[in-house]
């Protein structure tokens, strides 16, 4: 064990580790693009195979240095040319590693790339370990030599072939999935191999290239591809700071073919200097919001509820009916017999001022127009198909006991996107006054959330959808006039009670000192 306390051997160990490592990561950067041909479940394998031959291979060349020794020894000759053994592994390797490069650069540059997905080509397991094993043998030699030639004793020469390779495994994943996530870094790196293979057609035939070059002009590429990645990184952050709006804009332009109006560099400047931006981004919000939520919606959300529905009675008076007909803004109306459970048919308002003036039945009118029921489990997309087919007319929604228990219009699903679009007769559900909103207790929370902003009232398990519905949930009974409520950053203060439901709400949001913690 005295050798041990040799600083020399500990320094050659040191040294040695180091340049295997450096002579190693050409090869593992290879193995990695090699082993994203692989499906993903089986890439670890192929790497961890790949590194653990590699290491098999540099140990059997160390065992067998005696054999090594004679490679160097002249086989034949071509002119003036020599070649050896050592020669000769050289020339193959070459050969293989611009083979490779160059087919794996026309791949990218051409994009025929395999596509991720059911139906992907991925390669075949064995086919990438093969190619993986040629690969270890020329890298393998080039390591070995350079161990033989900087170290006498073969122990050392080992345990730092074994310190290489173990720390090439365990860096070996992250590797390669940033050398994955990132195109210009994988082209960079098969510009190196194609690179090192023709140095090494050059070692075949005689010529030196002392490594030092080669690893200035690796390291000035990777100090140049360094700063394009923190150009793109900054560039990404400056266009985060953008609206919205703007870059799916710019996202769209681009898939067209079109020209951007302005760069985004141009874009965030303005934004860091405070210039006034387009004059309809809230709206466009909300819009995009609605639209991205709609699906997630249920049909309790968008419909009229069965107490705001205006229906006509056929058994009334003609003069009652009309009068409520030309009370009414709404052109359609639900025709039934005694009760809203009873529907015969729903009709349009110039249809029934036609059947009034000509005297005839009501009912018999309504029974040409049956109405079309939907069950209230029904997604809010599917009613789209629905509403289509009714070309125009209203759907009436039902639940399992056949109750009604509202109906849905083309223009619920349009308020849904983009906001309330109240009838003649009626008020906005939200009103905005300065920094406060008056809120009806029957606004729906989606569209409320909309208007807010940063806050979340209803989850898809809650079996509320409007405000009074919510703040009944949180109070478990019925709150008092000024009853206040908290929810994020803003302020709900009951205003308004009439008839055991919840009319009007006050909401503002808090500064920041009382923010709940």
């Amino acid at each position: 064990m005295e050798f041990l306390m040799d600083p020399s051997i500990w320094v050659g160990l040191l040294t040695l580790v180091v340049l295997e490592i450096v002579l190693g990561i050409d090869n593992l950067v290879f193995i990695a693009i090699l082993a994203d041909k692989l499906p993903p479940s089986q890439r670890d394998k192929a790497r961890q195979i790949g590194l653990s031959l590699a290491l098999v291979m540099r140990l059997g060349l160390l065992f067998a240095i005696s054999w090594m020794v004679t490679l160097t020894e002249p086989l034949f000759m071509i002119g003036q040319f020599s070649f050896s053994g050592r020669d000769l592994i050289l020339l193959i390797g070459g050969l293989f590693l611009v083979f490779k490069a160059t087919m794996e650069l026309h791949e990218r540059l051409e994009g025929n790339l395999h596509q991720a997905g059911p139906k992907s080509a991925y390669a075949s397991f064995w086919m990438v370990v093969a190619q993986i094993i040629v690969l270890d043998a020329v890298f393998s030699l080039d390591a070995v030599i350079t161990a033989v030639g900087m170290v006498d004793q073969l122990g050392v020469m080992m345990a730092a072939v074994v310190i290489a390779m173990g720390i090439m495994i365990l860096a070996s994943k992250p590797l390669t999935r940033f050398v994955n996530a990132h195109p210009t870094v994988v082209v960079l790196c098969l510009s190196f191999l194609l690179m090192i293979g023709f140095s090494l057609l050059a070692e075949g035939f005689g010529f030196h290239i002392p490594k030092g070059y080669l690893y200035a002009a690796i390291g000035f590429s990777v100090l140049i591809e360094t700063f394009n990645q923190l150009a793109w990184r900054n560039l990404s952050k400056n266009e985060a700071r953008l609206p919205l709006r703007d870059r799916t804009a710019d996202a769209i332009l681009s898939l067209m073919g079109g020209r951007k109006v302005a760069s985004a560099a141009e874009k965030a400047a303005d934004v860091e200097e405070g210039a006034p931006q387009a004059a309809f981004g809230e709206e466009e919000r909300f819009m995009i919001s609605g639209v991205l939520t709609l699906a997630e919606r249920s049909i309790r959300t968008i419909m009229t509820p069965r107490g705001d529905i205006s229906w006509v009675d056929c058994a009334s008076d003609a003069a009652e009916v009309r009068a409520q007909l030309l009370a009414t803004p709404h052109s359609l109306f639900p025709v039934c017999r005694g009760s809203l459970d009873q529907v015969i048919g729903v009709v349009r308002a110039k249809e029934l001022f036609t059947a009034l003036d000509n005297a005839q039945d009501l009912a018999s009118c309504a029974a040409q127009y049956p109405p079309i029921l939907i069950p209230d489990q029904m997604d809010v997309i599917k009613i789209l198909g629905v509403l289509r087919r009714a070309k125009g007319s209203l759907v009436i929604v039902v639940d399992e006991f056949g109750t009604i228990q509202g109906l849905v219009t083309p223009l619920d699903i349009l308020e849904a996107i983009a906001g309330e679009f109240p009838d003649a007769d009626e008020t906005p559900d939200i009103v905005r006054e300065g920094d406060e909103w008056l809120v009806k207790g029957t606004a729906d929370l989606h569209q409320l959330e909309q208007s807010l902003g940063e806050v979340e009232l209803v989850g898809a398990d809650d079996d509320y959808v409007t405000l009074a519905g919510l703040l009944l949930a949180q109070h478990e009974q019925m709150p008092a006039v000024g009853a206040l409520f908290q929810f994020g950053d803003f302020r709900f203060e009951v205003v308004q009670i009439s008839d055991r439901r919840i009319e009007l709400v006050r909401v503002s949001h808090l500064a920041p000192e009382f923010v709940a913690e």
